[in-house]
């Protein structure tokens, strides 16, 4: 069993486009070599990295975190158990967010969530013209805003400015993690 594996057989065992195995190595997740005849060939390791690649987009990491992660593997290796645990505990409180924001969505689905289309027949109700565009940008009250955000931020009382706004905040978790060889 050789190797080193041209492109449609790794686009095959992976299930990954050979035009989106062209886009990840020109986004440096993944390597190959070239025959004299300029045919990519990949290392049957590169395999694991694609795999870890399409888990992590599953679980709806976005492209640029899951190549940060890629980028502190030595060697451009393929991630091992002990780089899985890392990554995904550091994923974790990311995806719990995700979890609680769909659980919202599922709920919500036949109501009005702030995002501006006024095509419910409830959205007159809860979101008048487009009330909810005053708190920010997408589906306000999905996000954690509530319809009387809206008047708190047209009518501010002046002496409550030190008050904690009732936004839930939405926390970014950066990846930093080192991995050692």
């Amino acid at each position: 069993m050789t190797d080193n594996l041209p492109i449609g057989d790794v686009a095959r065992r992976t299930g990954v486009s050979s035009s989106a195995l062209r886009f990840y190595e020109s986004q440096g997740m993944i390597a190959s070599t070239r025959t004299q005849g300029g045919q990519r060939r990949y290392r049957r390791e590169v395999m694991r990295r694609i795999a870890f690649i399409r888990i992590a987009q599953h679980v709806g990491l976005p492209l640029q975190e899951i190549k940060t992660a890629l980028s502190l593997l030595p060697d451009r290796r393929a991630p091992r158990e002990e780089d899985w645990e890392r990554f995904s505990t550091a994923w974790r409180d990311r995806l719990d967010e995700r979890i609680v924001i769909l659980q919202a969505l599922r709920g919500q689905l036949s109501t009005c969530i702030g995002c501006g289309c006024l095509s419910l027949k409830r959205c007159p109700l809860y979101n008048p013209s487009d009330a909810a565009a005053r708190l920010g940008t997408g589906p306000r009250y999905l996000l954690g805003d509530v319809p009387d955000d809206i008047h708190q931020k047209t009518n501010p009382p002046s002496t409550d400015a030190l008050r904690p706004p009732k936004k839930r905040e939405r926390p970014r978790f950066p990846l930093s993690m080192t991995v050692e060889n």
